[in-house]
């Protein structure tokens, strides 16, 4: 009995010491939950606040500043003509014809170079900035006059002693040459008039010889004499505007030579179109197209770097011009058309480019301002405007301290902004000026 006792007393005891084990294992496990996802009102207040931020700070530097505008532009003569065949080989109301070629596309020519022929008759080159507008006859007068006595001397014809402007018979006989020159008998005015004073001479001759030979009275004599006189002024005026002249239709005055062909459309056979040709002529220039954002950053005389892809040609220019106006291009590049709108950019270079260039797309770079010399400069981003209207910076010590740094702002560029401390503050380079903040403790510094 006694042994029976002591058994029960002993199982008791370890269901007891099982029941304690698993209560202290219980609460261990609550406690660890209670933990890892109950907290507290201060806690989780906490952890609802965003983290730290971090200063995100750039150098204050000094560098030579410069802001710039990169477009595309073309390389192209100075001058572009259209050739038309207006009015050659039109009498009679037979259309004109192309009866000659003499010329090909991409190719360069001299003055007094005949590019086509049209119905027989030479359409040739000289040198010259004013359009021609009317034929070029004896006894005209004008600028255009001058212009073709200049061209004509510059060929090897001189215009004798005839005055500046002034279609005389020395500029006659010039012309004369120059067809003589070129292969063609030159075109000449009506001598219809000239032709009848010659005859109204050698009649008034006649008369005073027949006078004087019979011994008629001084009276008969001397109008006699008058009558000659008259008929020899009406001769000499008549002749003064007849003979060789230059057809409108004949000659296209260009800016400078060699010229080159751009394109060519006349064809041998055909009838001559409205356009025979294109061509170009003076020092080649760069022609591009700005954005209304850029226009208001060229302005003439602005340094340009022009560079070619293809050829590895890099030269220097300067802005020429910046149109007032847009014009619109199509999907050809030619103006007129439905694409964005451009303003035109003309630059010079700074030495003539080569003719290899012509023709070619390049690569425009306008240095739009420029501090000239090493300055001051910190990131865009570090400057401030504040509610005083002060423009200041934030440099951040060593130590971490903040001190605001009103600057005076100067050119920009690059992303960077050319900065002066104002009212005696402290700003070197190397210091640290506060650009932003960045979200998390990673962020550099």
């Amino acid at each position: 009995m006694s042994g029976t006792g002591e058994s029960s007393a002993l199982l008791r005891r370890k269901r007891l010491l099982g029941g304690l084990a698993g209560g202290s294992v219980l609460l261990a496990a609550t406690a660890l939950w209670t933990s890892a996802y109950v907290k507290s009102p201060a806690q989780a207040a906490a952890d609802a606040r965003p983290p730290a931020a971090d200063v995100l700070t750039a150098p204050v530097e000094r560098r030579v500043l410069s802001d710039t505008v990169v477009t595309r532009g073309t390389v192209s003569a100075s001058q572009t003509v259209d050739i038309a065949a207006s009015g050659t080989g039109a009498e009679g109301g037979l259309k004109p014809v192309v009866t000659k070629v003499m010329v090909h596309s991409g190719q360069t020519f001299p003055a007094g170079r005949v590019l086509v022929e049209v119905s027989g008759r030479p359409l040739f080159a000289l040198r010259g900035s004013l359009p021609v507008y009317r034929d070029l006859k004896p006894g005209a007068h004008g600028d255009d006059i001058r212009q073709l006595q200049r061209a004509l001397r510059e060929l090897g014809h001189p215009t004798g002693s005839d005055r500046p402007g002034t279609f005389g018979p020395g500029t006659k006989h010039a012309v004369t040459a120059l067809y003589e020159a070129i292969g063609y008998e030159p075109v000449t005015t009506d001598g219809t008039a000239a032709d009848a004073a010659r005859a109204d001479v050698k009649r008034a001759r006649r008369e005073l010889d027949r006078l004087t030979s019979k011994g008629a009275g001084a009276e008969d004599i001397r109008f006699a004499r008058s009558d000659l006189a008259d008929a020899r002024s009406a001769l000499a005026k008549a002749e003064s505007v007849s003979g060789p002249m230059v057809p409108a239709s004949e000659v296209v005055f260009l800016s400078g030579f060699p010229a080159r062909v751009e394109s060519l459309g006349a064809k041998v056979g055909a009838e001559a179109g409205e356009k025979l040709a294109t061509v170009s002529a003076g020092e080649l220039v760069v022609k591009g197209s700005l954005s209304l954002q850029d226009k208001g950053l060229v302005h003439p005389g602005q340094r340009v770097r022009v560079y070619s892809e293809v050829t590895g040609d890099e030269l220097t220019g300067t802005v020429a011009r910046v149109a007032d106006a847009p014009t619109t291009s199509d999907a050809d590049g030619q103006d007129g058309g439905q694409g964005a709108a451009g303003y035109p950019v003309t630059v010079t270079p700074g030495s003539p480019l080569p003719t290899r260039l012509a023709g070619q797309d390049v690569r425009l770079t306008v240095e739009a301002a420029s501090s000239g010399h090493q300055v001051l400069v910190v990131p865009v981003s570090a400057i401030s405007a504040g509610a005083d209207s002060r423009t200041t910076v934030t440099v951040l010590d060593r130590s971490g301290a903040r001190r605001r740094v009103e600057v005076r702002t100067g050119t920009s560029g690059d992303g960077y902004t050319a900065v002066t401390p104002a009212g005696g503050a402290r700003l070197s380079s190397g210091d640290k000026v506060v650009i932003g903040v960045a979200q998390g403790s990673g962020a550099a510094r």
